[in-house]
């Protein structure tokens, strides 16, 4: 008989089904374990506009996406011709990644534990930036403070937009889910 594979269950999906669930269930007033704010997917978009002109910057972004993520990136392409940018329809202009399941909590840990205290004079993500729906947005400046990214290899600091998407309709409830998680919020003045 072959032996059965134990399932691996990242660190902070453990963490939320343990720790985090109870408490939102309890201070929301839940009776339900599935009504409780959950995380859907994150969503890691690059924006890169002279890749019309360059295709060497799309594989450069599309590789720096990959090592970040582990998944691989899709490209991104211009719904709309404008002339003043000299874009046409169909132009790639930029790459994404939708992280779900395991990678999705994986991307999270290495986010919050180990790429967001690696930004400079990083004093806490702006609480505000909820799309109203539940959903957090922030932008990364430079994709260096990945500690997979070889800096010697980096041919230009690029940012990027993460979105965690989230299940509830409430920014008071999608922030408290990520607050709970670990998010490192700044005190809100």
């Amino acid at each position: 008989m072959a032996e059965k594979k134990e399932k691996y269950i990242p660190r902070y999906k453990i963490i939320f089904n343990e720790e985090v669930l109870p408490r939102l269930k309890e201070k929301f007033g839940y009776e339900n374990d599935h009504r409780v704010p959950r995380l859907e997917k994150i969503v890691v978009n690059v924006g890169i506009g002279e890749a019309a002109r360059n295709s060497k910057l799309l594989e450069s972004v599309m590789a720096d996406l990959l090592t970040i993520t582990a998944q691989k990136p899709k490209v991104c392409l211009a719904k709309k011709s404008i002339s003043n940018f000299k874009l046409r329809v169909g132009m790639p202009i930029g790459a994404k990644v939708t992280l779900r399941g395991a990678r999705m909590w994986d991307f999270f840990d290495r986010l919050v534990n180990i790429a967001m205290p690696r930004i400079r004079d990083f004093r806490g993500a702006n609480p505000d930036s909820f799309d109203g729906h539940g959903n957090y947005n922030i932008g990364i400046e430079e994709q260096i403070i990945f500690p997979e990214i070889d800096y010697d290899k980096v041919d230009a600091i690029r940012g990027m937009n993460i979105t965690f998407v989230t299940t509830v309709d409430t920014d008071e409830e999608g922030f408290e889910l990520l607050k709970e998680l670990g998010f490192p919020f700044r005190s809100k003045d």
